[in-house]
């Protein structure tokens, strides 16, 4: 079966841990969605939806480096039920959203970006006659049309 997709647009309730497990680092945040309507010429918040949300390897460490409690954030990523057995032998289960793309919400404010290079081994035999490039710099700019 299909997991269900789902956007959400919030604002970060911590900021986010990185947990290092068997199956890499996982982060770990929770988001909150306030909707807001229109009421008789003014805005009304109605009850904030709480999410966990969920990022593996690279994104978890990307998540963790740029993200602060309170900023404005867009996620988006798959929703999916974890389950469990409690102590006292219960079952117990909830929803979480494992991300697939994190960012910051614009329409809050401005923004930059730093593209992370992955670590690139020096060439060896024949083709070892340039010079070596630094492990995780890059030789030469991306040009934005080629990303």
């Amino acid at each position: 079966m299909h997991e269900p997709e789902i956007t959400l647009r919030g604002w970060l309730g911590s900021d986010v841990t990185v947990t290092e497990t068997s199956g890499g680092p996982l982060a770990s945040f929770r988001v909150g969605c306030t909707p807001r309507r229109r009421r008789e010429g003014g805005w009304e918040d109605l009850p904030s939806v709480w999410f966990t949300v969920k990022a593996w390897a690279h994104l978890a460490r990307n998540a963790a480096d740029s993200l602060r409690q309170g900023d404005p954030v867009v996620v988006q990523g798959r929703l999916v039920a974890e389950s469990w057995r409690r102590d006292d032998g219960t079952r117990a289960s909830r929803h979480v959203v494992v991300a697939d793309a994190v960012g910051h919400d614009l329409v809050h404010g401005a923004g930059s970006f730093t593209r992370r290079r992955p670590h690139r081994e020096a060439p060896t035999g024949a083709a070892a006659g340039a010079p070596a490039t630094p492990a995780g710099s890059d030789p030469a700019p991306v040009p934005a049309t080629a990303a």
